[in-house]
């Protein structure tokens, strides 16, 4: 029997920070089994983030130059290095509590990728992993890059593919160090790409890989949920 699990999907395009902070509660609640396993959709205001790893010169042009462009840097406590988020593109953030997994986080990203690939498979276009570098690739070039966090059991930050994003914006960074082409869905099929309808795709094969029966519910009715005076500061560390 599947477990039982909340879907927030988010109109668009959001500020990072907004989102940043509200998983930081969200990660607070579920560690003290305040909300259940929550699925996260939205796409960003164009957003640079740069996880644990730093940017190791994957960042190809100075912060100050992306903030008078109205591009905010946010370092992050995801893996990874360099990313880029903007309108087109559906971030997936899951906070979900791993002990379901076994507390493998191997495993979790599998699955993550997974859920992508089987998305990517119902619009035709064959996604695959590549040994070593996190993410779904189409060919030789990337579509969706995966960046988790894991706080006491509870994870944090997730997947973001490209739908109809501008491409020309990934030449701020290196994605993945590897100075190799990315993609996006609309490229690939030729056509655009309605969001929504990629996101109700997505929920659906998440659902399906993670084991859950997913129920919709508002922002407004998730934020009700959470107890007062949860915080972000009461997220430990990993």
């Amino acid at each position: 029997m599947n477990r039982g699990g909340l879907l927030v999907t988010i109109d668009g395009p959001v500020p990072f920070a907004s989102v940043w902070a509200l998983q930081r509660r969200l990660v607070a609640a579920r560690q003290q089994g305040a909300v259940g396993d929550t699925l996260l959709l939205l796409e960003h205001e164009p957003v640079v983030t740069i996880g644990r790893s730093g940017d190791r010169g994957h960042l190809l042009v100075p912060r100050e130059w992306l903030q008078r462009r109205g591009v905010p840097v946010f370092d992050i406590e995801r893996g990874g290095s360099a990313t880029y988020h903007g309108p087109g593109q559906l971030v997936a953030y899951p906070i979900l509590d791993l002990r379901a997994l076994d507390e493998d986080v191997v495993r979790y990203m599998r699955a993550l990728e997974e859920s992508i690939i089987r998305t990517l498979a119902d619009f035709g276009v064959a996604g695959a992993r590549q040994r070593g570098f996190p993410g779904v690739w189409v060919g030789d070039a990337k579509i969706a890059a995966v960046g988790v966090a894991v706080k006491r059991r509870v994870t944090m930050h997730g997947m973001a593919l490209n739908v109809t994003t501008d491409l020309e914006a990934f030449t701020w960074i290196n994605p993945c160090g590897l100075g190799r082409p990315v993609t996006s869905l609309a490229r690939e099929l030729g056509r655009e790409v309605a969001l929504a309808n990629v996101a109700a795709v997505y929920a659906r094969r998440f659902a399906e890989v993670y084991g859950l029966t997913l129920t919709p519910v508002s922002l407004s009715h998730l934020e009700e949920m959470m107890p007062m005076g949860v915080a972000a500061a009461a997220v430990p560390g990993s």
